[in-house]
């Protein structure tokens, strides 16, 4: 199949396009490189350095014409989107609806008769807000506490009135903490690059609050498993991935400081506004209807990042 990935130079995006070149599709990504990498771009793959909010966005998609689209591009920065909601809010909302728009015109300019999707990367950590079920389904009311969250939910209800109205198949995969090799150290999102850089680098990490508060974390080639079989179900909604496993950022903080044999000491920094206390998501949902599982455990995920960040310090 033709596939479009926005976001394909990114943490995520990368080892997604890697899986399906693997697997013979063509790619073309789509990919602004503010925050992912050239280094990370799959030579196989057909690149277009653009923004997703560029209005030449549907003369790329009339040109390569692509059968499936994984939109994966967008700002990822909780903290981000609530010192600036609208800058935000341009980016998620408004380019994710171009991006959605430019394929439904397509979707209609070539008359297709075979099925095609959008997969959609929602958020799990951020659109539930502080929850009382433990781990939480998809049928939990949404209540994010982020703009960030609140952005995400916004696209799903977007690709839901495009299935409704227009026909066009979607999923939306809610992510737990996404982690492993390529994730960005230097941005805000990612709490374990974030700690792995900097305790291999001699330098002090800071636990945000009094590092109580819980993630979900899942390991990236789960994740891509999941993207794969969002294409080859037949299936239409949300989906939370993740492991249904909560883990303490300062349960986090000591495992890395074992494996990086680094001496930092714990030092607790501010609780960042709109952070939830608790994340963790129930994923039977993508387990009896997707077929998908978590493989990788925390302590086999870690070891593998931790070498990756050892071999790849800037």
């Amino acid at each position: 199949m033709r596939i479009l990935v926005t976001g394909g130079a990114g943490f995520i995006g990368s080892h997604l396009v890697d899986r399906l070149i693997k697997e013979k599709h063509k790619v073309i990504i789509i990919d602004n490189l503010s925050s992912g990498k050239k280094e990370n771009l799959n030579k196989k793959a057909r690149f277009y350095k653009i923004d997703i909010c560029s209005s030449k966005i549907f003369e790329i998609f009339k040109k390569e014409k692509p059968d499936i689209i994984y939109h994966l591009a967008a700002q990822i920065d909780v903290r981000k989107s609530v010192e600036n909601p609208i800058k935000s809010a341009e980016i998620n909302i408004l380019g994710s609806l171009n991006i959605i728009e430019s394929f439904a015109k397509l979707y209609h300019y070539k008359n297709y008769n075979k099925i095609t999707k959008i997969v959609f990367a929602s958020t799990g950590g951020a659109i539930y807000g502080d929850v009382k079920i433990i781990p939480t389904p998809e049928s939990y009311p949404e209540f994010p506490l982020s703009p960030y969250g609140i952005e995400k939910l916004t696209v799903e209800k977007y690709l839901n009135y495009y299935f409704q109205v227009f026909k066009i198949p979607y999923i939306a995969l809610r992510l737990a903490n996404v982690y492993g090799p390529r994730q960005n150290s230097k941005g805000e999102a990612g709490v374990i690059a974030i700690f792995c850089d900097k305790m291999l680098r001699g330098d002090q990490p800071i636990i945000n609050g009094n590092g109580k508060q819980t993630r979900d974390f899942v390991y990236v080639d789960d994740v891509v498993n999941a993207f794969i079989l969002a294409i080859k179900k037949n299936k239409i909604g949300v989906y939370n991935i993740g492991t249904g496993k909560e883990t303490t950022i300062n349960t986090i903080f000591l495992k890395l400081k074992q494996l990086t044999g680094s001496n930092c000491k714990k030092i607790h920094g501010p609780r960042k506004p709109g952070e939830q206390r608790r994340s963790c998501l129930d994923y039977s949902k993508a387990k009896k209807e997707l077929g998908w599982i978590p493989k990788v455990s925390l302590d086999e995920g870690l070891k593998i990042t931790v070498e990756w960040f050892k071999e790849n310090l800037e």
